[in-house]
This record gives C-alpha cells, sequence and structure tokens, in this order.
C-alpha cells in the first residue's frame, strides 16, 4: 500500500482570518481531498477550520495536530485529532508531518511553520493577495540559505496542483 500524500494548510487563526481567507482555504481543503490527499493543519479555527470542512465535504480526510492536551479543542471537520500537549512547539510536529505546504495568509504562529518547514526543506507553495505570511514570502526565500523558494500562486486549485508537483517531483 501507497502512503498518502499530506498537504498541511496554514494560516490565519480566528483572530485574522476573514470571509475571503475561509472560502480560500474551504476550496484549497476540498482541492486537497478530492486529489485524494490528506488534509493536515493546526486543527483549530479560521484558516485551518476552513480548510478542514472543505476536505469535509469533499469526502476526505482531514487530521487536525492541535497544541493542547484535549481532544475537544479542536474544530468539529477534523476526522482525526492529534492532541499533542506542546503548546505552539507544535508548529515544528505540523510542518514535519507534510509532505508539501500551503499557505493562506496568517501571522507570527504560522511564519513559525514556514520557519520549520523551511529548514527541513518542505515544499511550499503560498496564495497570494491573502495578507500576512502568505504575501510576505510568496515567490520569496526565508533567508540568505535559499533553502526552498516559496512559490506563489493565484488560486486554491493551483496551490494544490503545484505543491503535488513539488511532491511527486
Amino acid at each position: 500500500m501507497v502512503r498518502k500524500r499530506q498537504i498541511l494548510v496554514i494560516g490565519h487563526n480566528d483572530n485574522g482570518c476573514t470571509p475571503d481567507h475561509e472560502k480560500i482555504a474551504y476550496e484549497t481543503g476540498s482541492e486537497i481531498a478530492k486529489s485524494g490527499s490528506v488534509l493536515i493543519s493546526g486543527g483549530l479555527g479560521g484558516v485551518m477550520k476552513a480548510s478542514c470542512h472543505g476536505a469535509h465535504d469533499a469526502g476526505g480526510l482531514s487530521i487536525g495536530i492541535i497544541p493542547q492536551g484535549e481532544h475537544s479543542f479542536a474544530n468539529e471537520f477534523c476526522d482525526i485529532v492529534i492532541p499533542s500537549g506542546m503548546g505552539l512547539t507544535r508548529d515544528f510536529l505540523n510542518a514535519l508531518s507534510a509532505d508539501g505546504i500551503i499557505i493562506i495568509g496568517g501571522g507570527s504562529g504560522t511564519l513559525s511553520e514556514v520557519c520549520a518547514a523551511y529548514m527541513h526543506k518542505r515544499p511550499m507553495v503560498a496564495i497570494r493577495k491573502t495578507g500576512g505570511t502568505a504575501d510576505l514570502y510568496a515567490d520569496k526565500y526565508v533567508d540568505h540559505r535559499e533553502n526552498i523558494k516559496i512559490i506563489g500562486v493565484d488560486s486554491p486549485k493551483e496551490a494544490v496542483k503545484l505543491i503535488l508537483e513539488k511532491i511527486t517531483a
């Protein structure tokens, strides 16, 4: 049996997540499910919840790796909840569990996941015009090491298509 591809979706939590972010995240989750991949998220609100909702509605599987130690903190669209009890250090677990990462907006928590993924050379795409971390790093490297370029895209469909190409390359 071949292991399913695992795609992490990161971005704004409830604080800072707009209806546009929710729509984009929902579509991204749906596209991930349609590709036969597993969606991974931080399992809480905002972009995390909307992407899990999209995967759920498209018949996919979503995993939420939450910072708390209790399952009950996860959003209702997580099929599998991993209560890490690690607090914000769970960002590294999220990043390293993924074959590839899709960034939608985001603040410092998103940036933490981006940095962890960058240091381990995980492929990343950022959906442009979603603000925050996505716009700051789309089509750029995080630093002088140039470990991996974060590729900017303009839609959820393009994001999933490109991350799948990067994963299977």
